[in-house]
């Protein structure tokens, strides 16, 4: 087993197939392992720093920082979680995508076309008002992949 793919906080599944679809759970920026909430580009690896435009500047990357971090993380462990059930991220077709605050949509937007940058999935967007385990987790998405050939 992969050892990125999505991993449950609580008594409930990551991820579930039947046939040829794939459900996921909502996944959220959470390290389950280290017990830690993905907040910082230092928590993520220095390539998807680059990706995502670590600029260097504190102020703007203390702004920008957490919501693309989180994206990044949440998108990385769904890939890893599709490709574990066999998929690629071109398989995904349904996103629920749930916001502490829709200010943070556009740079979120800006991270969900590095992972689908042809045929992006049908979504669903909504604001909450929290999200467990913390009020550090600011973005949460479930997906839907379909594995049939």
């Amino acid at each position: 087993m992969n050892d990125r793919i999505a991993k449950p906080l609580a008594r409930y599944a990551a991820w579930k197939r039947r046939g040829d679809f794939v459900f996921l759970s909502g996944v959220i920026a959470v390290d389950p392992d280290r017990g830690k909430v993905i907040t910082s580009y230092d928590d993520i690896p220095a390539e998807a720093q680059r990706l995502i435009g670590r600029s260097g500047e504190m102020s703007i990357d203390a702004k920008n920082g957490p919501i693309l971090v989180q994206s990044w993380y949440v998108f990385d462990r769904i890939r890893a979680t599709i490709e574990d059930a066999g998929g690629a991220m071109s398989d995904v077709f349904k996103l629920v995508q749930y916001f502490r605050s829709l200010r943070d949509y556009p740079e979120f937007a800006r991270v969900r076309r590095l992972f689908f940058p042809d045929d992006p999935p049908v979504s669903t967007i909504v604001e909450v008002s929290g999200m467990l385990p913390s009020p550090e987790v600011i973005v949460e998405v479930e997906a839907t992949a379909y594995l049939g050939r």
